[in-house]
Parts: structure tokens; sequence; C-alpha cells
């Protein structure tokens, strides 16, 4: 029985949500709370196993609350928030301060279902994977200088980096730490929604790297040295023609249950870079990401997983080095380092 406390300062939302969990025996309802505050007293005394928490609240507001269970006593937090501009900001941040994940939150009926199914989803996902709550905390004092690298040409590569639940703070440790004259382009999959997160989560990076980080557009042509976010809610694929690289995002069908897909953009990596490719898989639920890898390092690509000790959630790197698809194993923290240590292998021809 997963033990569930709910936060939202409209009681309407309240029953709401309420209403939303009691389609799932496996989830029981221990208490709720009208603000912050209530919710810091009330996860101290009901002990629950996941928390349902708004953002904008009275008395104390959710991202305050966020900040203030996992100081004292952590717990998975799954925001329930809109996934509006400000809503986006706000989700991030409460990422950044140790929430797990969030599940978006509309005022429209018609997608009351599909809100049910998502949030009961992630509610028993989360719960089954064992999150290491500590760990996402903790995550922050990995910081270290940018990794530089010696490149001998200019290289014809590409690296991908594919993460989930977990991810915003595992990329926060990867991508800042690589060098700006890195010769390669980064496609980074970070399954979202659709909304305006992965835009969010570019500039924040954007402000923080000397790469340019920036939400991937259709049809834009690639260039070393930027970062490309594939959107919430679509496939990033690459197709090269008369020798331009283009990013073609697809409005398709979920792969894996996931659009954007870390496979959708390994596979498509394969028919541009061939073995040239240095491919990184961070943090997650599932295992999006094993079959392409698997197809990188068989084609003589350079494949990285990030260590257990060091990740949130390890069901993507763990499907991924089960599969057979992984060269090196490093903690998060390392993970910089061997992909500037493959770049240049990729770059300098071996």
């Amino acid at each position: 029985m997963i033990r569930t406390l709910i936060v939202d300062d409209s009681a309407f939302m309240r029953m709401a949500i309420r209403s939303m969990l009691a389609s799932s025996p496996d989830i029981k309802i221990v208490g709720d709370a009208c603000n912050g505050k209530e919710a810091v007293e009330k996860s101290k005394a009901l002990h629950p196993d996941i928390i349902i928490m708004d953002v904008n609240m009275p008395v104390m507001d959710g991202l305050t609350a966020v900040k203030t269970i996992m100081s004292t006593d952590p717990v998975p937090i799954i925001m329930f928030s809109t996934l509006t501009v400000e809503g986006s900001k706000e989700a991030l941040e409460a990422l950044q301060l140790g929430a797990i994940d969030f599940a978006p939150k509309s005022e429209s009926h018609r997608d009351v279902n599909k809100i049910e199914k998502e949030l009961v989803e992630k509610i028993k996902n989360i719960h089954n994977s064992n999150p290491n709550i500590l760990r996402l905390i903790n995550m922050k004092r990995f910081k270290g200088e940018v990794v530089r690298g010696k490149w001998k040409s200019t290289g014809d590569f590409g690296v991908l980096i594919g993460s989930s639940t977990g991810g915003p703070s595992a990329l926060e440790q990867v991508i800042p730490r690589l060098p700006g004259d890195l010769p390669a382009p980064v496609f980074v999959v970070q399954h979202m929604p659709e909304g305006n997160f992965c835009k969010q989560l570019a500039d924040r990076l954007n402000f923080l790297s000397e790469l340019e980080i920036k939400e991937a557009r259709n049809n834009e042509k690639v260039s070393a040295g930027v970062v490309y976010i594939a959107p919430g809610g679509y496939h990033m694929a690459l197709r090269k023609a008369l020798g331009v690289v283009r990013i073609k995002l697809v409005k398709g069908q979920p792969v894996h249950a996931v659009m954007p897909a870390v496979d959708v953009t390994a596979e498509s990596m394969l028919e541009v870079y061939g073995k040239n490719i240095v491919a990184t898989i961070l943090t997650g639920m599932g295992f999006d990401g094993a079959a392409g890898f698997k197809k990188i390092r068989g084609a003589g690509g350079s494949t990285i997983a990030c260590s257990e000790d060091t990740c949130v959630i390890f069901g993507m790197p763990k499907a991924a080095i089960e599969a057979g698809a992984i060269d090196a194993v490093k903690p998060i923290f390392e993970i910089p380092e061997e992909i500037v240590r493959m770049s240049e292998a990729k770059c300098n021809g071996k």
C-alpha cells in the first residue's frame, strides 16, 4: 500500500485528487493539507510514502515546503502544477530543490482521465523504483570544474544524453562541465510532456554552461558546440541531406510510452554519424535507450551509464547495462570526464 499525502489549497482540487487516486487499490490517502506549513507538519506526523504537492499556496508555498521537507525528513514529492510558462519554471525549481517529478494540472474536464492515469502511474512507478531521495539532494555537492579536451581536428561526431525521472538535476551535473569548444553537437532527450518545461530547462542550463543550450526546433541546422534539448511531446530525429544535418521533430506515437524517446534519437543518429557517437544514459524508470545504445555500441560507438550508487532511479541505466549496451559505468560526477575522453577518441580518429 502506497501511503499518500495530498497538499493543495483548493478543497475542490483535494477532493478531485482523492477521486483520481481512489481508482487504484494500491494507493491509500493518509491525509491532506491546505498549505505548505501544514504539509511539513503532516509529513512529520504521518510519514507518507509519497506527497502530491501544489505550488502556489498561502502561508507557505509548495517550493518552500519541498525545501523544508527535504532538509528534515526527505519524502518522494510529485509536484502537481500547471505547465504554463510560469508553472514550468516553478516545477523546474521544485525539481532542483528535491522534488522527484511533476504531473500536469488542468482546468479542463476533458483532461481528467488522462491526468488521473498519469498521476496514478507516476505514484506507482516512483514507489516501485525505490528512488534515492538523499542522492537527488546531494547531487549539488558533486559540481566541479569544466573538463577540457584536446581536439586534433574538428571531428564529425555527435553526443547523445538520455534521461528521465531525476534527469534535470543529473543534467545540471553533466552539461555545465562540458567545454565550450566541444567539436560536436549534443542531443539531449529528457522525458517530458508537451509544454514549456524543456524551454525553461534549456534556459537554465544555458546560463550555467559554456556551451550554447537551446530547445530544438524542427528543420534546424545542427552545429557543433550546441546542445539541443528535445521539446516535450515530440520525438527528435536527425536527417542528413547534401552534407547538412538537420533536426526533425516528429509528433508521432509514444515509444516505450514516452515522447520524446531516447531510442528514436539514438537510431536516427546511427544513420547520420555511424560509429562516431558518444552516448550517455543518466537516470529514469523503464528501459528506453537500452535498444538504441546496444545498436550504437554494436556499430562501434561509445556508451556510458550512470552508476547505481550515484543514480536517482537506476531503471534506464540498469536496463542498458543488462542489455550489454554499455562500455563504461561511471558515477555522475565522472561522466563529464568520460564524455570528453571518448569524444577526444572519436574526434582524433581512434
